[in-house]
């Protein structure tokens, strides 16, 4: 058929040449064993803080609350306040002094530190969770250099300086990190990451974040009045 001759339909069809013998196929046994693949690394062992810490922090964080109250009650009576009709004023009053740092405590104890059904996972959250105590510490220092009258020394700049660093890398941009984190784990960018998580964990995280950003405000007042320039005082 030449090249560019039209095809008809109705042409009978040349039978094609046979195909060659193929050459014999070896037998199984003279193939080389199969090298076993290597077993899965195996994984990294639990930190003894990660299962130390929540039967710690638990009860810590219910002796705080009530460490909290007794200093809000011991202050109510030297102003003259007394538990009258009854301590459910001072339990009011302290309530509505202390209401985000009682809904913090209890935020960890229920939600960031269950203990008994934590059956050894969620160690990478619980980290975080110990990182975000990284401020504690200075921000503890910084209360006890204003009551020794220590407020106007380099040495309370500096601890003021540290605090914010560390609130606003453990506590604040803790978040961001976390869904960055949880991003990279299943293949997503950071922006889709609220979209594929249920939108309790959203909630959940909003909640926590909030209070975190309201003290990350309170520090940063305080550390302008800190690190603002004194007007000159006058002669």
């Amino acid at each position: 058929m030449a090249p560019n001759a039209p095809i008809d339909p109705n042409a009978p069809m040349t039978p094609m040449a046979p195909n060659a013998p193929m050459a014999p196929i070896a037998p199984i046994a003279s193939y080389p064993p199969l090298t076993p693949l290597p077993p899965w690394p195996p994984l990294p062992p639990i930190h003894w803080l990660a299962s130390a810490y929540p039967p710690f922090a638990v009860p810590y964080f219910v002796y705080d609350v009530y460490a909290m109250f007794l200093c809000h009650r011991h202050r109510r009576r030297l102003k003259g306040h007394e538990d009258h009709p009854g301590p459910s004023a001072a339990v009011v009053a302290f309530l509505r002094r202390e209401l985000l740092m009682v809904l913090h405590h209890a935020a960890m104890v229920l939600v960031c530190f269950p203990v008994l059904w934590r059956q050894g996972k969620g160690d990478f959250f619980l980290g975080c969770l110990l990182m975000a105590e990284l401020s504690t510490p200075f921000v503890c220092l910084g209360k006890v250099l204003i009551m020794y009258g220590l407020q106007h020394t380099a040495l309370h700049k500096l601890n003021g300086a540290a605090t914010l660093l560390t609130f606003l890398g453990c506590r604040v941009l803790l978040f961001p990190y976390l869904y960055w984190a949880y991003g990279r784990h299943i293949g997503v960018p950071l922006f889709r990451v609220p979209s594929v998580l249920p939108p309790a964990y959203n909630m959940a995280a909003a909640a926590l974040l909030a209070p975190q950003l309201y003290w990350f405000g309170l520090l940063c007042r305080g550390a302008w009045r800190l690190f603002r320039p004194q007007p000159p005082r006058p002669p």
